[in-house]
């Protein structure tokens, strides 16, 4: 074989290549290539989408990128990335960097690497084990990446200390002042403890009680690995935490910025295998955060050996189109003064950077004079992002979050109303943030401040709707916050159930408009089909942890309807989504509820009986009423909430009413994506016999593509508790 081959402007090195590839995913691969040759990159995640598989996500997805692109880099820089796979970093690498050197095992993963990354001419690949490519590395890298590499060391260097010798093997290449940035899930992350299984042997537990002797693969503790750095002479370290973990990361954190209360809430979705659920790792992050530990037990550690950087946290907002993909970091200078950065991530998204300066101007017109502060805005035109104050506080979220641990009724709704009133002033002013949600808003004593205004319009948008949106989001972010009743909020701001079937439409209008017509991360786990199962032991435990496809009952006795006496069936669903359900029932029941899920749905009554009566032929008359969903046909219904309820009314005088009764039901439960059953009901109420106001349901930069109004009521002063 030649020892080189050019696909494009990547040069292939096969100089050090065996003939065989000592790697592969498989099968996976073959599709992989075809793919790369067939269709460009901006038809990657159409793909993803429709082949519902975690090898093609993992392997194409843009997120993957995020791990190093957030780097600061000189454009001029030289970086080595050794295991460069299937490319998914190295096009990252490429455009941030001056040359880039990249090695891997496999033929094939280097031919699908360099044919996805053709256009760029400043890449090498050579093909072939790194002790054997190594001798011939130069020694003047800036940067060397080992992205889920360095668990391989004793594969790829297979000697006593395999790991510190692949470190100063790496070492040699450095210039003085170079880096080597290492990737690795943490050996103790919190999501094993939880139940997901070690990602290379897919055993449970194997990392954290410790890995077989004959073990290829070794993932470390943080106290792990500045142990082998230290041994390696290696004194200069800085740790950062992917989230959820590095394969997908969307925030990083580190040592001098830890997340905040509440922040870390994708916790459960796992792409590549069945998991078991044992416990809510939101609530345990947050336990942990308090006592100062997440860095010993964050998911994934990204850690940079040799100089540190300004940047101390970064988040990714790149699950959008082009127009609207942006970064978010706090940098930290040599004082210690924190500010925010808003970098475009595409040429076109620097339009949507500029015009938040303009937000910030309308809304500083808008609030002058009142009760809420703006967060200011400049315009670095050097670097081409928007500056930020670093604002002190507690998100709003939070103080709302600790009114209902304490069953502080009064204090939560106090909150609400204080929210109504600040945000209701001078709302007459054509400039309003349709993003202005409770965790949007720092609250630092009598001092509120909006944060983060990147969706403000050049219109009014009333009131009630936007405190209609942020109960909305609250909700949706923690299912624990449930347990609050948004509707004597409703009742008191005048906000109907038509007026929240036009604001669902709008909200999925919205979503699609940032995101185009890509899928949520959300949806693309749910095709993919992977289960996050809870043990039956703990499934009707007050911990928050329960499983989507989990069946809660409730049976009204005269006194409502009590989470304390819901019954978790022991029943389950089969492999057809299919549970045949077997409900004693008293003679003081009026009402059963049946709750089928824990997330939005698609059900069919399949069967039911009352005391072994059919009731489709034999005329028992029980009411089926589906509480917070709607009828598709005469027995199946739909629900765009993580709570769906359906009710079955006992109080016939037709009904035949024993002092011990069964009611028999046999359900189809099919989970779907949240935006999937919005846009289900909103058909369903666009194609009713009524009129609906009209509302445009169109976005845009301020001034430009705008929101219309719909009422202009003042809020403030009429809402208040019960």
């Amino acid at each position: 074989m030649q020892d080189d081959m050019m696909i494009g402007g990547v040069c292939l090195n096969f100089k050090h290549y065996s003939g065989v590839d000592l790697y592969s995913d498989g099968n996976v691969e073959n599709d992989l290539l075809e793919i790369v040759r067939k269709y460009k990159k901006e038809d990657y995640q159409r793909i993803i989408e429709e082949s519902k598989s975690w090898p093609i996500l993992y392997h194409l997805s843009d997120l993957r990128g995020n791990i190093v692109e957030w780097i600061p880099m000189d454009p001029g820089a030289k970086v080595l990335e050794v295991g460069a796979g299937c490319g998914a970093v190295t096009g990252t690498l490429a455009r941030k960097a001056g040359e880039v050197v990249a090695c891997d095992l496999s033929k094939r993963r280097s031919e699908i690497n360099a044919t996805r990354n053709a256009e760029y001419d400043n890449v090498t690949i050579h093909v072939g084990n790194f002790r054997d490519i190594e001798p011939d590395l130069p020694d003047d890298f800036d940067y060397i990446f080992l992205i889920g590499v360095f668990e391989y060391g004793q594969g790829y260097i297979g000697s006593d200390n395999p790991y510190e010798k692949f470190l100063m093997m790496l070492k040699n290449h450095l210039k003085d002042d170079g880096r080597i940035v290492i990737a690795i899930e943490n050996r103790l992350g919190l999501k094993y403890f939880a139940g997901c299984v070690e990602d290379h042997l897919s055993t449970y537990f194997s990392g954290i009680e410790g890995y077989p002797a004959d073990s290829v693969v070794r993932t470390f503790s943080r106290r792990g690995l500045i142990n082998i750095f230290k041994r390696c002479g290696m004194e200069d370290y800085h740790f950062y935490y992917p989230y959820p973990d590095y394969k997908l990361m969307n925030v990083l954190h580190s040592d001098d910025y830890f997340p905040s209360y509440g922040e870390l809430s994708d916790n459960v979705r796992n792409y590549d295998r069945d998991r078991m659920v044992l416990f809510n790792e939101k609530h345990a992050f947050e336990t942990m955060i308090a006592d100062g530990l997440y860095g010993e037990f964050a998911n994934s550690f990204e850690v940079i050996l040799g100089p540190g950087f300004d940047t101390v946290y970064s988040k990714y907002s790149n699950d959008r189109i082009d127009d609207f993909k942006i970064r978010t970091d706090i940098v930290k200078d040599e004082e210690g003064h924190l500010t925010i950065r808003k970098y475009p991530l595409t040429d076109a998204a620097l339009d949507h950077i500029y015009s938040i300066r303009a937000a910030y101007e309308g809304l500083v017109d808008r609030f002058r004079g009142g009760n809420i502060e703006i967060n200011d805005c400049q315009i670095d035109e050097e670097e081409g992002c928007a500056v930020f104050s670093f604002v002190n506080g507690v998100p709003l979220s939070s103080l709302l979050d600790e009114c209902l641990e304490k069953d502080d009724r009064e204090g939560f709704y106090q909150l609400i109303r204080d929210y109504i009133t600040r945000i209701g002033y001078n709302q007459e002013y054509p400039v309003s943030d349709y993003d202005l949600i409770f965790s949007n808003i720092l609250v630092n004593g009598p001092i509120w401040t909006i944060i983060d205004y990147e969706w403000t319009y050049g219109k009014c948008i009333p009131v009630k709707e936007q405190v209609w949106r942020a109960l909305y989001c609250y909700r949706l972010e923690d299912r624990k916050r449930e347990s609050f009743d948004p509707r004597p909020v409703y009742e008191k701001l005048k906000i109907t159930g038509e007026d929240i079937d036009i604001l669902l439409k709008e909200e999925y209008a919205f979503q699609k408009y940032v995101t185009g017509n890509r899928k949520s991360m959300v949806e693309i786990w749910k095709s993919i089909g992977k289960k996050s199962e809870v043990p039956k032991e703990i499934q009707g435990s007050d911990t928050g942890v329960r499983a989507d496809n989990t069946v809660q009952i409730y049976l009204d006795e005269g006194d409502g309807y009590s989470e304390d006496d819901s019954i978790f069936p022991k029943e389950r669903y089969n492999d057809k989504n299919e549970i045949s359900l077997n409900i004693k029932v008293s003679s003081d029941c009026r009402v059963v509820r049946v709750d089928p899920a824990f997330s939005p749905c698609m059900v069919t009554i399949r069967d039911a009986s009352w005391n072994g009566e059919q009731i489709s032929e034999n005329d028992i008359s029980i009411d089926i009423h589906p509480v917070n969903g709607e009828w598709i046909s005469d027995d199946s219904m739909v629900f765009n909430t993580n709570d769906p309820n359906i009710e079955f009314g006992l109080t016939s005088n037709k009904l035949s009413v024993q002092e011990k009764n069964q009611l028999r039901l046999r359900l189809l439960t099919t989970l779907i994506p949240k935006s999937s059953a919005d846009a289900v009901v909103a058909s369903i109420h666009s194609s009713a016999p009524k009129e609906e106001p009209k509302k445009e349901n169109i976005f845009g930069r301020i001034g430009k593509k705008l929101l219309s109004r719909r009422g202009d009521d003042s809020y403030g002063d009429e809402f208040d508790d019960e």
